[in-house]
C-alpha cells in the first residue's frame, strides 16, 4: 500500500485570489530571505571592503554618529554598528536553525511513537513533556545556558529544550487521530511492521503543522537568544550578537547615543516579524479548512 496524492498534505497549490494572510506570508518570506542573503554574503561583502571586521574596534572612534564612513555609527568600544548588525544575522540564524532542528528531530519521533503505541509509554511521555511545558521557556533556557556555558551549540541546546514538548504534543495528537484511518488499519492487517506504518503511512500525514511550528519557534528563539545575550549567557563576547550589543548600548542611551540601540534592535525585530508573518501564512497554506474559509 502506498500513500495517494489525496493523503499527502498539499503544500504547493496557491489559491487564485490570495488572502491577506497569504500576502503577508509573501512579505514575511521576502524579509526572511533577505536576512538569509545577508548571513551568507556578509563575509563576501567584508572581503570587498563594504563591511568592516565586526571584531575590529581599536582603529575606530568611540560613539561616532552615523556617517558616510560608519553608516550606523560606532559603539562605546569602537565597534562598527553596521557590520555588527549585519554579522549578527549569522549568529542568530545559526543558533535558531540548530535549536529548532534539534527540538524537531527529538519531538516529532517521540510524538509519533507515543501516539501510535499508546499505553504506559504514552502516559509517561505525556507527563514528562507537560512538566517541561509548564516551565517558562526563557527561564528554562537561562538556567540551561548557565549550566552548559556559552557557545553556538550550547545556546542552541539551551533554547531547544523548551520547544520539544510543542512538537511532541502536535505530532502526538495528529498521530492519535490518524492511526484509526482505514488505510492504517489495512496496512496493519497486511502485516506491516510498526516502523513501516510510522515511516510510510503516518509520517507525511502528521507533520502538516510542523513547518508552521518551526517558523514560529524560530521567531521566538531569536528573542530568547537576544535575552541570553543581554544577560551575558549566550555567545562568546567576540561573536557579533544583537542581544549582547543591546546590553552594551544601554549605558549610553540616556546620554543621547541612540544608534547603538536602534539598529541592532531593529534588525532583531525585523527578522522576528518576517518569520512570524511567514509562519502565520503557512498555517493557512497547509490548512485546507482555513483556505476554504478565507476563499469565501
Amino acid at each position: 500500500m502506498t500513500i495517494t496524492k489525496k493523503q499527502l498534505p498539499n503544500f504547493w497549490k496557491f489559491p487564485k485570489n490570495p488572502s491577506l494572510s497569504q500576502r503577508l506570508m509573501q512579505i514575511g518570506l521576502g524579509m526572511t530571505l533577505f536576512f538569509i542573503f545577508l548571513a551568507f554574503f556578509a563575509p563576501v561583502f567584508q572581503g570587498w571592503g563594504w563591511l568592516q571586521n565586526p571584531k575590529e574596534f581599536l582603529a575606530n572612534p568611540i560613539h561616532e554618529a552615523p556617517s558616510a564612513k560608519h553608516w550606523f555609527g560606532t559603539s562605546r568600544l569602537g565597534y562598527d554598528v553596521f557590520s555588527r548588525s549585519v554579522f549578527g544575522v549569522q549568529a542568530a540564524l545559526q543558533v535558531v536553525t540548530l535549536a529548532t532542528s534539534l527540538s524537531m528531530i527529538i519531538g516529532v519521533p517521540l510524538g509519533m511513537v507515543s501516539g501510535y503505541l499508546g499505553g504506559k509509554l504514552d502516559k509517561a511521555l505525556l507527563f514528562f513533556m507537560d512538566s517541561i511545558y509548564t516551565l517558562p521557556g526563557l527561564l528554562l533556557s537561562v538556567t540551561l545556558a548557565f549550566v552548559v556555558g556559552r557557545g553556538i551549540l550550547n545556546a542552541a541546546i539551551a533554547i531547544s529544550i523548551a520547544y520539544i514538548p510543542q512538537y511532541y504534543r502536535v505530532v502526538r495528537n495528529h498521530t492519535v487521530s490518524v492511526k484509526t484511518e482505514v488505510y492504517i488499519e489495512a496496512a496493519q492487517a497486511m502485516g506491516a511492521s510498526t516502523w513501516a506504518v510510522l515511516s510510510r503511512y503516518l509520517f507525511f500525514n502528521v507533520i502538516q503543522s510542523v513547518p508552521v511550528l518551526f517558523t514560529l519557534n524560530a521567531a521566538d528563539a531569536i528573542l530568547v537568544l537576544g535575552g541570553l545575550g543581554f544577560l551575558g549567557l549566550g555567545l562568546p563576547e567576540e561573536v557579533p550578537e544583537w542581544g549582547y550589543d543591546l546590553k552594551q548600548a544601554l549605558e549610553a542611551l540616556p546620554t543621547g547615543i541612540w544608534w547603538t540601540t536602534l539598529f541592532p534592535g531593529l534588525a532583531m525585530t525585523t527578522l522576528v516579524v518576517g518569520l512570524s508573518l511567514l509562519g502565520e501564512g503557512l498555517n493557512e497554506f497547509v490548512n485546507p479548512r482555513l483556505r476554504r474559509e478565507n476563499s469565501r
